[in-house]
């Protein structure tokens, strides 16, 4: 998956939770652009063709039991080539550290070196599953995301049509806001969108005539939610009496987002409708619908059964 995107390592060290040993050494400068990481072990025995010099380096028990094998200067050898090789980081894993002497050839190359108490595998999954999304195509585009009964529904339509207020009345209904007004959507794979809120509008909801409200404050915690893969689009439009709207929902409708396919259902707003009751019948009915039940199909199936008996009683 191809993206400019990227992420300062200081961020990675934050969510991560590491240590840095080497206190010379300045991170600010330092992004990573591939949501990928690397264990040096053929490196650290001397093979460095098509090494991956632009990953996350980790050290785990095997490197380290293997390094210990080493004598001394055999040791420091390895230890200079992998960090005179423009990596960004080398990050040992289960509570270990390095010897002093390799704390002071990473100043001198300007790489920091980190320290986890996780384990080497729980670590490496953590991160990639992380970077994966920091480092995701991203996309802002203008509507409500919440969280319905565990479905990521994306309320869109023209500004003033009601898309806050249904989220609102959802929230007040035991559901989670995700983010109001700007939405920000990451393609984490070919089958995942991720939306979350940009920094400066988390938690906050615009209603107008009444202004901006701190959801977060006014419910709690339980009413609002980080992140949320997108499920499905609803899209508020102004009743229109001259356009045929589905009735069945025998055919799915779908929009486009960074080249990944969400089903859209057009719903059409006009007085005396509440928005938020929809919804969550779209969203429990989407979740059936994943579960190998449709509706639709089942009153078309009835109804084609019907038919059937009654050509037979004629008969």
């Amino acid at each position: 998956m191809n993206n400019t995107e990227r992420v300062k390592l200081s961020k990675v060290i934050n969510k991560m939770q590491l240590t840095n040993i080497t206190e010379d050494v300045d991170t600010t400068g330092i992004w990573l652009h591939i949501p990928e990481v690397n264990r040096p072990a053929l490196q650290l025995t001397g093979f460095y063709d098509q090494f991956d010099n632009d990953r996350i380096q980790i050290i785990g028990n095997v490197e380290y039991s293997y390094l210990a094998s080493l004598t001394d200067e055999e040791r420091y050898e390895r230890y200079d080539q992998l960090l005179s090789s423009n990596i960004p980081c080398l990050v040992f894993c289960r509570g270990l550290r390095p010897e002093e002497s390799v704390v002071k050839l990473a100043s001198k190359y300007q790489i920091p070196i980190l320290l986890s108490d996780e384990s080497t595998s729980t670590f490496m999954a953590e991160v990639i599953r992380w970077l994966n999304v920091q480092l995701a195509p991203l996309i802002v585009i203008h509507g409500v995301l919440v969280d319905v009964y565990g479905e990521g529904v994306l309320i869109t339509g023209e500004s003033g049509i009601g898309k806050s207020e249904a989220a609102l009345e959802l929230i007040k209904r035991g559901h989670r806001l995700v983010t109001d007004d700007a939405v920000e959507i990451r393609k984490v794979s070919d089958e995942t969108l991720i939306g979350s809120a940009p920094g400066v509008t988390k938690y906050f909801i615009e209603l107008r005539g009444i202004g901006i409200i701190d959801v977060k404050t006014l419910f709690g915690v339980e009413s609002i939610k980080e992140t949320q893969a997108i499920d499905m689009v609803i899209k508020l439009e102004d009743w229109n009496r001259d356009k045929e709207y589905d009735r069945l929902g025998l055919e799915e409708e779908y929009i486009e987002y960074l080249g990944n396919k969400v089903v859209c259902h057009s719903l059409p707003v006009r007085p005396g409708r509440n928005l938020a009751v929809i919804v969550e019948a779209a969203a429990v009915n989407h979740r059936q619908k994943k579960m190998g039940y449709n509706a639709a199909k089942e009153l078309y199936r009835r109804v084609q059964e019907n038919l059937m008996k009654d050509d037979e009683d004629d008969e």
